[in-house]
């Protein structure tokens, strides 16, 4: 589909072409949102298209902690301050309501002027998803607080129980909600770049609308043509691209549990993985050890330890916001699926992807590494017993 839209060389419309607007109305409306393709706008990347949001809403922003990097980075981008606000335990990417209130209350008393609130849906860093009780409440704090909720949701169809989904703010709260999405995360296609962004109905959507577009016009003009073409393709849903994204989520749970249970074995907390390729494991209960046997203190330095010594690439806690003493890490499992196509390929379609020679060989490398670790053995659970 891209080669064949590789012709068009055109400018396009600022929002998006006709087609996408289309389709990714459609790919909304079938998750529960209506959505009219007036009411959509398309970026090159979902990041540029939350960059050019904080800047049409304004203000400062809350952001939940921990949270993806880039959203209090773009804050300062924009020359806005960013007000962190705790997640409640097993639910990352939404800010607690209660503690909403209280720090938005608290930043205008101190004469900040918090205009937005971006959530994730589900959540990196943590793989997890927010109840739909939590972000109800979101919506009505958000109502009573008169902020714009900017609902991050690139790792919707990434929920692990094809049977669920992640609930969206723009259900409980339509009028202020701007949803954003892209094929990053279900297709795996981050060098295309290409983002949507669902603004809400009325009066207040069409104005934010008109400023978004007039940044797009100033700052990207249109997204690649060919891009969106193979784009509204994706997400039309045909049959083919439906099967591969159940087939990534298989993978991702298959992979993202077994990591899991050996951070769990290594009496790391983590809470379920519900969501994406990510874990967060908390080494809390294993501070003493960690400072008295390799004299680690911070997430930072247990996640150099881990590098230096295993090979084993992973994020501490204080990347996403969270203070420098926690022993918090972010592991993402997509570069366990294989080194080459042939090898992610033999991985998306396995039966027991579990059972794989070279995915075998890196749960056994992690095991080995919180062995070290922690002084005692971690291995993989069977293939029979982790699925």
């Amino acid at each position: 589909r891209l080669a064949a839209a590789a012709h068009l060389n055109s400018y396009g419309p600022v929002a998006g072409s006709a087609r996408l607007r289309r389709a990714a109305a459609g790919y909304w409306a079938r998750r529960g949102l209506v959505t009219e393709p007036e009411q959509v706008v398309c970026g090159p990347g979902s990041k540029p298209l939350l960059f050019g949001l904080l800047l049409a809403v304004g203000g400062d922003v809350v952001v939940p902690t921990p949270s993806w990097v880039s959203y209090a980075a773009q804050a300062r981008l924009a020359g806005v301050r960013s007000v962190p606000v705790p997640v409640l335990p097993g639910q990352g990417g939404v800010p607690d309501p209660d503690r909403l209130r209280e720090a938005v209350t608290a930043a205008r008393a101190a004469g900040q002027d918090p205009r937005s609130v971006v959530v994730t849906l589900p959540d990196n860093p943590t793989g997890t998803v927010a109840e739909p009780d939590t972000v109800r409440r979101l919506g009505e704090a958000a109502r009573d607080l008169d902020l714009v909720i900017i609902s991050d949701e690139i790792y919707c169809d990434l929920v692990l129980d094809p049977h669920t989904r992640a609930e969206s703010p723009a259900l409980y709260a339509p009028e202020r909600t701007v949803v954003t999405t892209g094929l990053t995360k279900n297709l795996a296609l981050g060098g295309w770049r290409l983002g949507v962004a669902r603004l809400p109905e009325g009066e207040p959507g069409r104005t934010l609308a008109t400023r978004l577009t007039g940044i797009a016009s100033q700052i990207w003009s249109s997204a690649a043509a060919p891009v969106q073409e193979a784009a509204a393709y994706a997400f039309e849903e045909p049959p083919e691209v439906v099967g591969h994204i159940a087939a990534c989520r298989r993978l991702h749970s298959a992979v993202a549990r077994a990591v899991a249970g050996l951070f769990t074995a290594a009496g790391a907390l983590v809470a379920p993985v519900r969501a994406t390729c990510y874990v967060y494991p908390d080494f809390e209960p294993r501070r003493a050890r960690l400072a008295r046997a390799h004299g680690v203190h911070t997430g930072a330095g247990l996640a150099e330890l881990l590098l230096s010594r295993h090979g084993v690439g992973l994020l501490p806690a204080s990347a996403f916001g969270e203070p420098e003493h926690s022993l918090r890490l972010r592991a993402a499992t997509s570069r366990l699926y294989g080194e080459s196509d042939d090898e992610r390929e033999a991985a998306l379609s396995a039966a027991d992807p579990l059972r794989l020679p070279w995915i075998r060989a890196s749960l056994d490398r992690i095991g080995l590494a919180l062995t070290d670790l922690t002084g005692e053995p971690v291995s993989p659970a069977s293939p029979d017993h982790l699925t």
